[in-house]
């Protein structure tokens, strides 16, 4: 399909994150651009503030009449939207139509450019940013499609040029085989998305098909432990790219890269954490086996300000501090445990999660009962149930019984900001992949009314 030949692009699912860096891309190449989804969010205005119709009652009759042009419109969905969608059957139903997943789109998109992909189960829309940013500050002809809103560029479109894409490779739906990149990473294979998988054992055999798609002049790393071949990197070590002599200056990481021809010194990094430092490394490594400039690289690296609901900052006073993240899977939330610890020694941590699918908080609830009680204090919110229906016994009650804190209790989202402020809590986290993030304003200014 030629995407030059299409003149409208209607999304089903367009406030996702996914769908609406698409719905960006699209209305800067000219394209009339419109779509529904099911709630209005922070992302849904953003897009309407460019002028991109939106609606939010599924429902044939809202569609603009334009888009009723099969010969010259795209209908692009995300596997989120539930099958019985009355637009998504309608456009199924008319084999007129092309019909396309946001991954097939993402794949045609990327075929004709020279491509990085960024892929693993943790870490990707970070360094995907990071990489997106490097590659711009040194004035690459870059499109980058992010998982997330860059506090840069507020936005999860970085456009400077079409020669080069940056995209996440995500394994969900076993999208990332759409891809075939000409640099690619994988930063992570813990289980997950075991709804799709059924077993972990498939979800490392799909991350060996993604590895083979990389073309074969291309390039592919691998964080050094995985068992796939490729450059390694990985944090004092001696992977073909690590980090080493790191230092915490002033909240900054100060650190030196060792690459397979030189050291790079001295390179300066915002955000906490060892696992923001390995999605570092790997977005440098990749923007340096691109090409860039090593001094133009490190200023850019110096400038990267992070990503929206990855470990942001509210409120960060002496007397308190308020972070957002989007961590839902064990492992994230114990690199976020470690960040904080790290960041913050000897002060008490109230930690709220919601959960995110039911699926998920089944197949690791041992795993998340571990993770959470590592802080001093607990809440946990109704599970986020997203594309799925609830799961007979998982319950947000089955997983607090789970976790061994004396501290720990069940909070309702009308009664979240009132707990918030009975904790003594020196630091507060809010964490999870579903509408918490909607809740972190009305937290923030609470909070802060208090300060």
């Amino acid at each position: 399909m030629n995407l030059d030949n299409i003149d409208n692009v209607y999304f089903i699912g367009i406030g996702g994150i996914g769908m609406s860096a698409l719905a960006r891309y699209f209305h800067a190449k000219k394209k009339r651009v419109a779509g529904y989804d099911k709630t209005q969010t922070d992302i849904t205005d953003s897009l309407e503030a460019l002028g991109i119709r939106v609606h939010f009652e599924d429902s044939v009759a809202n569609i603009p009449e334009p888009f009723f042009n099969y010969n010259t419109t795209l209908v692009v969905y995300t596997p989120a939207v539930p099958k019985s969608n009355m637009e998504l059957v309608y456009f199924k139903n008319e084999p007129s139509y092309t019909l396309l997943k946001r991954a097939e789109v993402l794949g045609l998109i990327t075929e004709n450019t020279f491509c990085l992909a960024v892929a693993g189960t943790h870490g990707k829309t970070t360094t995907t940013s990071i990489l997106g940013h490097l590659l711009n500050e040194c004035e690459v002809p870059v499109s980058a499609f992010l998982g997330g809103i860059s506090e840069n560029y507020n936005s999860n479109l970085i456009l400077r040029g079409t020669e080069v894409t940056v995209v996440e490779a995500d394994e969900f739906d076993r999208s990332f085989l759409t891809l075939s990149p000409d640099i690619a990473c994988i930063t992570s294979m813990d289980a997950d998305h075991l709804d799709i998988y059924g077993n972990a054992e498939e979800l490392i055999k799909s991350f060996g098909d993604f590895s083979r798609k990389v073309k074969d002049n291309g390039k592919l790393f691998v964080r050094n432990g995985l068992p796939i071949k490729g450059l390694t990197y990985g944090i004092e070590d001696q992977s073909d790219y690590s980090a080493h002599n790191i230092k915490i200056e002033n909240g900054v990481y100060v650190f030196d890269v060792k690459t397979p021809k030189t050291t790079l010194e001295n390179l300066q990094f915002n955000l906490p954490g060892r696992h923001n430092l390995s999605n570092a490394l790997i977005a440098l490594a990749m923007a340096v086996e691109y090409g860039c400039p090593h001094q133009q690289l490190a200023k850019a690296l110096a400038s990267y300000k992070g990503v929206k609901r990855r470990f942001s900052y509210h409120i960060k006073t002496e007397k308190l501090v308020y972070i957002d993240d989007y961590a839902h899977h064990p492992e994230e939330i114990n690199a976020v445990y470690h960040a904080v610890r790290e960041m913050y020694p000897g002060k008490k941590v109230l930690v709220v999660f919601q959960p995110h699918l039911y699926s998920r908080t089944r197949d690791f609830v041992d795993d998340f009962a571990k993770s959470l009680a590592q802080f001093d204090e607990v809440a946990l919110m109704d599970i986020y149930p997203a594309r799925e229906l609830p799961i007979e016994g998982v319950s947000s009650e089955w997983l607090l019984g789970k976790i061994e804190n004396n501290h720990k209790q069940l909070i309702t989202k009308k009664d979240l900001i009132s707990k918030i402020k009975e904790s003594q809590a020196q630091v507060i986290l809010t964490l999870g992949a579903g509408d918490i993030g909607e809740e972190v304003k009305h937290i923030k200014k609470a909070l802060q009314g208090e300060n």
